[in-house]
């Protein structure tokens, strides 16, 4: 995915985040489909991504990055209010990677 690609999908607002919506209308319009289409489409890919994250695979996206599970193990913390030594529980955190192309995308 080279930046070409890329500049196509920017008719959102600069300066606001991208939401669901907004990624719908941008496939839809790269992509010809329907925005019905496209929508069934995006949450089936995110849907793709969370079932193998789910199941402790990683998803390697070529050009794009790679979602993966970090394991953070348990802790103590403290509440900030009172200062009290609190137990956190060991947790697993969805992390991503950008790959090269999507960094040198992002820096022009």
């Amino acid at each position: 995915m080279g930046s070409s690609h890329l500049h196509k999908y920017n008719h959102f607002k600069r300066g606001h985040p991208m939401n669901k919506n907004d990624l719908i209308s941008a496939v839809a319009d790269g992509s010809g489909l329907s925005k019905a289409d496209a929508g069934r489409a995006v949450d089936a890919v995110f849907a793709a991504i969370s079932d193998a994250l789910k199941g402790g695979d990683e998803v390697r996206i070529v050009g794009f990055g790679s979602f993966s599970v970090a394991h953070r193990a348990a802790s103590t913390g403290r509440n900030p209010r009172t200062g009290e030594a609190i137990q956190i529980a060991a947790s697993k955190q969805p992390k991503f990677k950008a790959g090269a192309p999507l960094k040198a995308a992002v820096n022009g």
